[in-house]
C-alpha cells in the first residue's frame, strides 16, 4: 500500500511534464499552421483590431471586406491578404510560436531555457485574451437572434477564452 501511495504522491511530477508537453504541442501545431494561408486569414480580425499588432498590417481597417471562410479559396482575397502583409506576419508569428515550443521542451536539458519558454508561454495569453476586448468577431454578432454581444462568445471568442488554461499551465 505504501508503494502505491508513494507513486501517487509523485503525480505532480507527471502532471508538470504533461502540462509542458501539452503547451509545446499547442505551440508547435498552431505555430506550423501559421504558415498555411487559411490560418493566417483566420487571425486577420484579431490582428487588425489589436492596438498591439495592427501596425503589422498595411490596411488593417479594410479587413472585413476581405474575410474568407476556412478552406475557401478566393484569389482576389488571397492577393489582398498578401499585399496587406497578412502572410508575412503570420509566418513570423509561427516562428515565434515554434521557438516558444522548443524552449518549453528544452526544460529537461536547461532549466533557464525552460524558464524562458514558460515565461513566454505565460505572456502569450495576455495578448490573445486582449482580443476579447478589441475584436468584435469574438462575440456573437446581432444577426437576428436575441443572444448576441457580451456574454455570448462566438467560435473565435471561445477559442481565445481557452488561453486562460495556457496562462495557468505556463505558471507550472
Amino acid at each position: 500500500m505504501d508503494k502505491y501511495l508513494r507513486l501517487l504522491s509523485q503525480g505532480d511530477r507527471l502532471g508538470l511534464t504533461l502540462i509542458r508537453l501539452s503547451i509545446a504541442i499547442v505551440f508547435i501545431w498552431i505555430g506550423l499552421l501559421k504558415f498555411v494561408p487559411y490560418e493566417a486569414d483566420s487571425i486577420t480580425p484579431f490582428v487588425a483590431n489589436s492596438p498591439f499588432m495592427s501596425f503589422f498590417y498595411e490596411h488593417p481597417e479594410e479587413y472585413r471586406q476581405h474575410l474568407t471562410h476556412e478552406g475557401e479559396l478566393k484569389p482576389e482575397e488571397r492577393a489582398w491578404q498578401t499585399a496587406n502583409n497578412t502572410y508575412a506576419f503570420s509566418d513570423g508569428l509561427g516562428v515565434v510560436e515554434l521557438i516558444i515550443a522548443v524552449l518549453v521542451l528544452a526544460n529537461p536539458v536547461s532549466r533557464w531555457l525552460g524558464l524562458a519558454g514558460g515565461v513566454l508561454a505565460f505572456l502569450t495569453p495576455f495578448v490573445t485574451l486582449s482580443f476579447l476586448i478589441t475584436t468584435p468577431e469574438a462575440w456573437v454578432m446581432p444577426l437576428g437572434d436575441a443572444h448576441y454581444g457580451f456574454p455570448y462568445l462566438s467560435g473565435a471568442g471561445r477559442l481565445v477564452l481557452k488561453d486562460t488554461l495556457m496562462l495557468a499551465g505556463a505558471v507550472m
